[in-house]
């Protein structure tokens, strides 16, 4: 399978300006697939710290909500939040959001959930720390439970789930789950419950903010890929693992220059194992982004 490229929303960093100045969503969208990229990408932050936000963090919708909208003014794009934070949300909820985002999109969502790492973030939630391993399990046994329309019980640590049952169910049976962070738990996830990976590249500083272990290179994710992929085989797991990671070079602000070097940095993702990568612009000018959709297309998709 070629190499498939992801859209991930302009980011707004700080306070200043808004999530939107790149342009309104459903033209972002629409764009997007015109110029043949597989999905939409979009992040999630509900309640993130100032300090953080002020430090080069990041504004955000509520990916459920705003995916939701991208769906309907689109025919063929995928929907994926990168990422979700699953211990945020009582699993049903969760299970509940990402099925309606299926079901009105005709079964183009994918589930992209991480652990989390703000701790303000999850004190504002009231959400423990140091149970987000727990909790982010849990979600994982539920989500299923949810989805097959079938009723069900299950204990959790905070909930009791006593013969309930959850309709309509998504059109994807399952909603593929894909799973971000690069640490031992992350990848034990990905082999036992989910359908893909989003390993992170980036310094060992970015890790620690992350809380999570560094993978600095695409050699280094090569590596990581080769080795979840013989845990998988190990354990008999024979269904196939999709991996997208993150392409980001400040040569791409112009697509159609230094093409030859992009296309040879795209072609060693793709032999290391990576299936889906994920590109984004700059905040910039609506018209700006919408240019760029359409080169970036033209020169690495169609």
């Amino acid at each position: 399978m070629a190499l498939r490229f992801v859209f991930h929303y302009p980011e707004t960093r700080g306070s200043e300006g808004d999530m939107l100045d790149s342009g309104e969503l459903a033209g972002v969208a629409r764009a997007a697939e015109a110029a043949g990229f597989d999905a939409l990408a979009l992040t999630e932050h509900p309640v993130p710290g100032a300090r953080w936000l002020e430090n080069g963090g990041h504004q955000s919708l509520d990916p459920f909500v705003a995916l939701g909208f991208a769906a309907a003014a689109t025919d063929r794009l995928r929907l994926l939040t990168h990422l979700a934070l699953a211990p945020y949300r009582n699993p049903f909820l969760l299970a509940k959001a990402a099925a309606t985002v299926d079901k009105l999109s005709g079964g183009r969502f994918i589930l992209g959930l991480g652990a989390g790492y703000q701790k303000s973030e999850f004190f504002a939630l009231g959400v423990s720390l140091d149970e987000r391993g727990a909790l982010f399990d849990e979600v994982l046994d539920c989500l299923p439970l949810h989805w097959s329309g079938e009723p069900f019980s299950y204990q959790g640590l905070h909930f009791d789930a006593r013969d309930v049952v959850a309709l309509p169910r998504p059109v994807q049976d399952p909603i593929p789950i894909w799973i971000g962070g690069n640490s031992k738990a992350a990848r034990r996830r990905v082999v036992e419950r989910a359908s893909g990976w989003m390993p992170m590249i980036g310094s060992a500083e970015l890790a620690r903010t992350a809380n999570t272990s560094t993978l600095a290179s695409i050699d280094d994710v090569a590596v990581a890929i080769a080795e979840l992929e013989a845990e998988a085989e190990r354990v008999g797991r024979t269904a196939p693992i999709d991996h997208l990671t993150s392409y980001s070079d400040p040569g791409l602000a112009s697509p159609e220059a230094d093409v030859e070097r992009h296309r040879h940095e795209l072609g060693r993702i793709e032999e290391a194992g990576v299936t889906h990568v994920l590109v984004s612009h700059d905040r910039a000018e609506p018209a700006i982004v919408l240019d760029w959709l359409a080169a970036f297309g033209a020169t690495y998709i169609s």
